[in-house]
């Protein structure tokens, strides 16, 4: 019987542990505890702990970590060990506006195709959200928030556009994380309301321009809080104090 005490306890233990899952399923367990900022930006990370809390062995914690690095998740370092790599605002800066560009112009494209579907995943999705905002379930709210864009692209079937927005989704979650507050996911609601609105309405320019105000809003937010707490951004002290910081128009 186990009964080590851990400050790793957040992290998942596989249900089970098969020899050629060991790294994939370590990876993902940290890789979630990133994400969700249960291992908070700058944090030193603890191997033998790990080992510890999810029954491995070294290796395939090194590996995990190594994988982490590239996906820009943790910084190693020789000699002194692994951390959560801060945010870069410059990446999270260029993830946005890419999202922006292909989300607004993807509904350009949805609207006048869609079909009833569509009106009734969005109706189901907004219920959610609503509820979960309501319940103060922040964590619930974020993956139905990914959801509500998930929803736009099956509908199209743009696989590859779902692709580009996923491969920066981990970083980009993480800094969305640090703004979640009962008053944003009030505005996240209205917002996603305005983008459904333009698609009940077959309005494709209201649409696409509700779209483009909703992630410029999550964008500004964002902003201000690295300039309030630069210290869990690797670039948050070259923010600007005016509005030349909000590259967005």
């Amino acid at each position: 019987m186990n009964n080590h005490t851990s400050s790793y306890g957040f992290l998942t233990r596989p249900a089970t542990l098969t020899r050629g899952s060991v790294t994939a399923d370590v990876t993902d367990s940290i890789r979630t505890a990133i994400v969700t900022l249960a291992l908070p930006p700058g944090s030193m990370i603890d191997k033998t702990e790990i080992c510890a809390e999810l029954g491995v062995s070294r290796f395939p914690v090194s590996e995990a970590l190594a994988r982490l690095q590239i996906e820009g998740l943790v910084d190693i370092a020789p000699q002194r060990g692994s951390t959560v790599s801060l945010v870069r605002i410059a990446d999270v800066r260029e993830y946005m506006l890419i999202r922006k560009g292909l989300e607004s112009e993807a509904l350009r494209v949805l609207i006048g195709s869609h079909d009833q579907s569509l009106i009734e995943a969005l109706h189901a999705n907004m219920a959610a959200q609503r509820a979960a905002a309501e319940g103060d379930d922040a964590e619930a709210f974020h993956h139905i928030d990914i959801a509500f864009h998930d929803i736009i692209y099956r509908s199209l079937g743009f696989s590859r556009i779902k692709t580009i927005i996923d491969s920066a989704r981990a970083n980009l979650d993480r800094a969305r994380r640090l703004i979640i507050t009962p008053r944003r996911l009030a505005l996240t609601i209205a917002e996603h309301q305005a983008i459904f609105d333009g698609i009940l309405a077959a309005d494709a320019a209201q649409a696409s321009k509700a779209m483009r105000a909703h992630i410029d809003a999550v964008m500004v937010e964002l902003f201000a809080f690295a300039r309030e707490h630069p210290e869990v951004f690797a670039d948050g002290e070259t923010l600007g104090s005016d509005s030349d910081s909000f590259p967005f128009g």
